[in-house]
């Protein structure tokens, strides 16, 4: 089976989004030579991204007009769109999730190859963490405080433990941080 690994990178107090839809800027204060290296060696491990509908259409957005070994890479992976009011998925190499969420992810993970990964997707996470379905989040912290935004862990998502595997400093001052879902 493979596992279900969300990326995300978060203020300290929380927010993987400011107040507005995409306000991403706390990327910027992390963002460097290390963090691209980590992005790219990442992707090597992705079978599929997941998504949800609002995730897919803002990646799809900035990831075809850009170019680089990130932008490359993320066009060129297989991606899974769980959306309920999504018609056409017509990013590269992209289908749509058709059924309810947990039921379709469950069978994403039931797939062959390497593992499935989640981008953003809040909304998405909160529903498959409440499930039990989330196997690991990778966080990159980023060393500021917003006060206010989209709180990456939402109170849907319920309970969870996680082991902390692996944690890696960046020269920007942010934070690699590998948990896994700890089975109690």
């Amino acid at each position: 089976m493979r596992k279900l690994i969300a990326w995300n990178v978060m203020t300290l107090d929380g927010y993987f989004e400011g107040t507005g839809p995409w306000q991403l800027d706390m990327h910027g204060t992390v963002w460097g030579e290390e963090l691209e290296e980590f992005s790219l060696a990442q992707g090597a491990e992705i079978g599929t991204l997941l998504f949800g509908r609002r995730t897919y259409e803002g990646m799809r957005d900035h990831w075809t007009k850009e170019e680089g070994p990130v932008a490359t890479m993320m066009n060129s992976l297989d991606k899974a769109i769980a959306s309920r009011t999504l018609d056409v998925a017509d990013w590269a190499n992209s289908r749509l999730l058709k059924g309810e969420a947990i039921d379709t992810v469950k069978a994403l993970k039931q797939e062959d190859g390497k593992d499935v990964f989640v981008f953003g997707s809040a909304d998405l996470l909160a529903t498959l963490m409440a499930e039990g379905l989330v196997d690991e989040y990778r966080i990159c912290l980023a060393p500021v405080v917003w006060g206010e935004g989209t709180p990456l862990f939402k109170p849907e998502s319920g309970r969870a433990h996680f082991s902390l595997r692996e944690s890696q400093p960046l020269k920007s001052g942010g934070m690699l941080l590998f948990y896994e879902l700890k089975k109690v």
